[in-house]
């Protein structure tokens, strides 16, 4: 079989991490906001088991910051999403959908507030930042817009606290969870959220101070022997069976947030003004037409490249696979499918053709764990 390298350029940058991950064997990259971001370490299964019993250090500096700064930067920040943000706190993150006019999905990122005027929106995989810039300037908002030189690493895994009150003291077991603080390491303080891209629990270190960075990824190697740490990624089987979604493969810009399941961060009664809030509102009361669900396959592997129609017994189309993983704890494929009304039913049979098999699967609700 062939190898293939990714040629790297100014419009794909790597990481600050990039020489040391390359060197603890990353097999795989995938694309993440123009940066490389490792999908894998071998064998996914292999890293799914360990990341369920034990902690792993990842490079995910793929996942950019948009800081918005200025008098005007609350108003922006809730211009963007549907979520009323009006009694967000200072040292807090927010799960936000970042919807267009029409109430599409633009992102769904992580927002942290530093303050009223001061914020952080840490995005999946689009170009929010030039969305920002063009509703700060259509508005004639007083703010600056720009990427700050942040670079993220998760700590993921049950094992993830133990290794991080190792280094940052006892003080690090007790932020709540989707609050961020300051922790010393060396001399640098470092903000450190408890958040992840996992459902095992964790942190993320915004890293700001690079060199201090890696030293720090470094030292989490040493300190975390003693838990078997491993680098590992974002792991695909984990993510789907948590129901992690993933902005580009599960929704993107043709969905809205109540196909997506995001119900409870519209809030279309209170008195923000945010984008596409009267689109929303006509969305909610026709009804939606389709919503994302789970799926189970009969299939013992799959690999989705864009989507896989799925159909009826009738050979009728009732939705869209568009992200499907073999799992070891189901024995079986499942996947997140968008599927039309009213197929969305529990239990609803269906079809899909796999490397020219057909396999029988049917609908289940999210997640699956």
């Amino acid at each position: 079989m062939k190898t293939f390298s990714i040629a790297k350029s100014r419009r794909l940058r790597s990481t600050p991490y990039t020489s040391r991950i390359e060197k603890q064997g990353v097999t795989a990259y995938s694309i993440y906001n123009h940066m490389l971001l490792p999908a894998a370490f071998g064998s996914i299964e292999d890293s799914y088991n360990h990341l369920k019993k034990n902690v792993q250090v990842w490079d995910v500096a793929g996942e950019r910051q948009v800081e918005i700064i200025g008098n005007d930067a609350a108003k922006l920040v809730q211009l963007m999403t549907c979520r009323d943000l009006s009694k967000s706190r200072d040292g807090r993150c927010y799960y936000c959908p970042i919807i267009d006019d029409k109430g599409g999905l633009i992102n769904d990122p992580v927002i942290l507030r530093f303050n009223i005027n001061r914020w952080w929106i840490s995005i999946a995989d689009s170009d929010v930042i030039l969305f920002a810039k063009g509703l700060a300037i259509g508005n004639k908002f007083e703010v600056d817009i720009f990427e700050p030189d942040v670079n993220i690493m998760a700590v993921q895994g049950p094992k993830s606290f133990k290794l991080m009150e190792k280094i940052f003291g006892e003080k690090i077991t007790k932020l709540k969870f989707f609050d961020f603080d300051y922790f010393e390491f060396k001399g640098t303080k470092h903000l450190i959220a408890r958040s992840g891209w996992s459902k095992q629990g964790g942190y993320e270190v915004y890293v700001e101070n690079t060199s201090s960075g890696l030293e720090l990824y470094d030292h989490l190697f040493d300190m975390g022997k003693e838990f078997d740490v491993k680098p590992g990624c974002p792991n695909l089987i984990e993510r789907i069976e948590s129901a992690l979604l993933s902005y580009g493969n599960d929704m993107d810009n043709n969905d809205n947030p109540f196909e997506c399941g995001f119900d409870k961060y519209i809030n279309l009664d209170s008195n923000v003004v945010f984008l596409g809030k009267e689109n929303l509102k006509k969305i909610q009361s026709l009804g939606i037409k389709r919503k994302l669900m789970g799926v189970q396959i009969d299939a013992k592997s799959i690999n989705v490249s864009g989507s896989i129609d799925l159909k009826d017994e009738n050979n009728n189309k009732i939705g869209e696979l568009r992200s499907g993983c073999y799992s070891p704890y189901f024995g079986k494929v499942i996947g997140i499918a968008m599927i039309k009304k009213p197929f969305w039913e529990v239990s609803q049979t269906l079809k899909i053709d796999i490397n020219d098999q057909t396999f029988d699967g049917k609908v289940c609700d999210l997640p699956f764990i």
